[in-house]
């Protein structure tokens, strides 16, 4: 569906060039919601701006459903923007335009019919549930509620997919529940493609299918959001991760206070309600102290989380995690 390859991003910074975007490669299938992590000036707001080409890419090729979109003039990428939506998180509505208005202003743009307007925009008010806010202008809505309407104008022209450059980091943690249920909505019942642009984990855990993790201009890591977070590889991933999981810091949790070993586990969901830990104190000559624990819900699935300390014999203790990866929990020494 959507095709990166090697994509740079380039500008001009006073006397030298600055990267922004550093040979980015990825693929994102058809109905899926792809997540794009960094914290800010990672890269990832410009590449979603090189997908529609509000920036124009220095080198690289971007293809969506098999058109290659950095080949295109500026008539023929007009064409193929209707395709593209794209939501922000300033939300970015006309002021001075009512919901109503500013819902159809794409499809006016287009030369659609009034009648077909007006039966499109009435469809999506209810699909936003803001039927009530027809006449109202932004002024007088929270912002769960602007950015609802900015979710039915950018799915307004039936895109086949959807840009989101931060669209819930603005809101609220209430607000951003609903537009997270609002996007797994669209993609399930419009079928569309998601792009999500955040520095929220807890965003991205609870709507993507995948997430790509950048940092200075690079992806450094890419997965399914399960087998992320239970087995990341990236220290930059894991600081993303350890957000969630209530761990203490790594200034309170210094392997060297400790006499035995350090663990942190990760269970996958099949195995969070087995009694595997137990089983492996009772058959190995260990003795293990709890010092950290949370149980993360993706989706629909869900991660454990331990950190421990094991204290034994060597032996023993290299026994016990062996048993442990056996059970298919990840072990990780800290």
């Amino acid at each position: 569906m959507i095709d990166v390859k090697n994509l740079v991003k380039e500008f001009q910074v006073e006397n030298h060039t600055f990267r922004a975007v550093d040979d980015v490669s990825f693929h994102v299938d058809k109905g899926e919601i792809y997540g794009i992590i960094g914290l800010s000036g990672a890269g990832k707001s410009t590449v979603v701006r090189c997908i529609n080409r509000l920036e124009e890419p220095t080198s690289g090729r971007i293809t969506i459903d098999g058109v290659n979109i950095t080949a295109l003039n500026d008539k023929e990428l007009l064409g193929e923007r209707k395709d593209i939506g794209m939501i922000f998180q300033s939300f970015n509505l006309f002021h001075q335009k009512t919901v109503y208005e500013n819902i159809a202003y794409p499809l006016e743009i287009m030369g659609v019919e009034k009648s077909e307007i007006k039966e499109r925009v009435m469809e999506l008010l209810k699909f936003i549930d803001l039927e009530e806010k027809i006449n109202a202008y932004p002024s007088e809505m929270s912002g769960g509620q602007k950015q609802r309407v900015a979710i039915a104008r950018a799915i307004a022209t039936k895109p086949k997919i959807l840009l989101s450059d931060e669209g819930t980091s603005a809101l609220d943690p209430a607000n951003t529940k609903q537009i997270i249920a609002l996007l797994k909505k669209i993609v399930k019942e419009m079928g569309m493609t998601i792009i999500m642009i955040t520095h929220q984990m807890e965003v991205a855990k609870d709507i993507c299918d995948r997430i790509a993790v950048m940092e200075d201009g690079k992806i450094i890591e890419e997965n399914t959001v399960e087998n992320l977070f239970r087995a990341p590889k990236h220290k930059r991933t894991l600081s993303f991760i350890q957000t969630l999981q209530d761990e203490p810091n790594g200034d309170i949790l210094n392997p060297e206070d400790f006499e035995g070993t350090l663990f942190r586990l990760t269970y996958k969901d099949e195995s969070t309600k087995d009694w595997i830990l137990n089983d492996c104190i009772k058959k190995y000559d260990v003795n293990v102290n709890v010092l950290a624990g949370k149980i993360n819900t993706i989706n629909e699935s869900a991660v454990g989380y331990l950190i421990i300390e094991m204290r034994g014999e060597d032996t023993e203790i290299l026994l016990a995690k062996k048993y442990l990866e056996e059970k298919d929990v990840n072990v990780e020494v800290m």
